[in-house]
């Protein structure tokens, strides 16, 4: 397999996860400002879902174009992320529903940790295929800004299950701004030495 056909492959399974998340959103009893005050909680999950797979489906549009080739654990660790990333419309849903249970927001964090894990898989793998190649920013824990996003993302999940069930979403809003902004301070970086 070329890479271009897994990219074109992760491109469309993250495009659909992302279209079902919008399908999944609750809607209001009454259509009115009150109404849809009373789904803040939807909203908030829906979108922090929606900007995650969207910074991942972006980072990984910009590493993959120096990919020279992939191997056949690429394949594998890339399916294993789309797996993992299928649950996000389910997690979410529950999440939206239960804002602030412990199991809901568990369970998602798990998901997103996966998600994570997997991602670093996936480099790995291209690391090891394209030994010679500058690769610049990858999702690995060498990265500062991903080991901090891991950093909070566990504890977010020990909250959620301990003292404070919303810490989980926190956590991964926190953990997207802090890789979003290195990701764009690396590609600045990136622009200037081109």
């Amino acid at each position: 397999m070329n890479k271009e056909r897994l990219a074109a492959f992760t491109d469309a399974v993250l495009a659909i996860i992302m279209t079902i998340l919008v399908l999944e959103l609750a809607k209001p009893k009454v259509v009115s400002v009150q109404g849809l005050w009373a789904l803040r909680e939807n909203f908030m999950a829906y979108t922090i879902s929606f900007f995650w797979i969207g910074l991942m489906w972006a980072t990984q549009h910009s590493h993959w174009q120096r990919v020279n080739k992939i191997s056949e654990h690429t394949v594998y660790a890339s399916l294993l992320m789309l797996f993992l990333s299928s649950f996000f419309p389910y997690t979410t849903s529950l999440v939206a529903q239960n804002f602030n249970n412990a199991t809901a927001q568990a369970l998602y964090g798990i998901i997103i940790l996966g998600v994570s894990f997997s991602n670093i898989l996936i480099s790995a793998t291209l690391k090891r295929v394209n030994p010679k190649t500058k690769f610049g920013w990858l999702y690995n824990l060498d990265n500062r800004s991903v080991f901090i996003d891991l950093l909070i993302k566990a504890i977010g999940l020990l909250l959620s299950i301990t003292v404070f069930p919303a810490a989980m979403v926190w956590a991964i809003f926190l953990g997207m701004l802090v890789v979003g902004i290195d990701g764009v301070i690396g590609a600045r970086k990136n622009q200037r030495h081109a």
